[in-house]
């Protein structure tokens, strides 16, 4: 038993961040179900705690954290090994740099809500909604491609913040069939990242409630 507690969604990005954080820095946890596509996040006692209504949010150490990259960051002060950004101010500027170009640019405009809001509230068809999705992520991803590096993992040797952002926008890239043939380093470092055990058991189909 265990008091770390992860209010968590199966296909949701900034969930699976924190799970692959928890999984690289070896934290035990354990995890509430918290549907998104049965409106779990907007029962009112679960708003009490996370005024958002958004997942994930950790409960850890008699509070309850929200919005991933914060709640990574606690759990990097918390739980210095691995790090997940460089104590080097300027290479700890880059590394959030190329996270925010996912977890800022990417992410906030295809998250479900918007997703939803376009095809109920504006009326455009899946087709519609899947291209803004896509031009979303490939707009995104041809900067992130450019700040890659060669070789290596964005964290060189061992996966850093903008490698857990990555991996989820990934995977949601290839649920809408987006065409990463211009990313090659990005497909490179992601296919890395999921040769580890951390990726593999934070992974969606990993965690998807039976």
């Amino acid at each position: 038993m265990t008091d770390i507690i992860l209010f968590d969604y199966w296909r949701s990005s900034a969930s699976y961040r924190v799970r692959i954080a928890l999984n690289l820095k070896g934290v035990a946890y354990e995890t509430v179900d918290t549907s998104l596509l049965d409106g779990a996040q907007k029962a009112p006692d679960y708003v009490a705690r996370n005024p958002q209504g958004f997942v994930p949010m950790l409960s850890i150490d008699g509070h309850d954290l929200t919005q991933s990259l914060a709640i990574i960051d606690y759990l990097d002060a918390q739980y210095p090994e691995p790090p997940m950004v460089s104590r080097d101010p300027l290479e700890r500027a880059k590394t959030l740099a190329q996270a925010m170009v996912v977890a800022a640019d990417i992410h906030p405009v295809n998250n479900l809500r918007i997703l939803k809001y376009l095809k109920n509230e504006l009326g455009q068809d899946q087709e519609a909604v899947d291209r803004w999705y896509r031009h979303w992520i490939a707009e995104g991803f041809a900067a992130l491609e450019a700040m890659a590096p060669e070789s290596g993992l964005f964290g060189g040797n061992r996966p850093n913040l903008a490698d857990i952002c990555l991996v989820p926008q990934m995977y949601n890239a290839r649920r809408f069939a987006t065409d990463l043939s211009a990313f090659p380093r990005l497909v490179r470092i992601d296919a890395a990242c999921n040769e580890m055990a951390a990726f593999q058991n934070a992974a969606p189909e990993a965690v998807k409630p039976a």
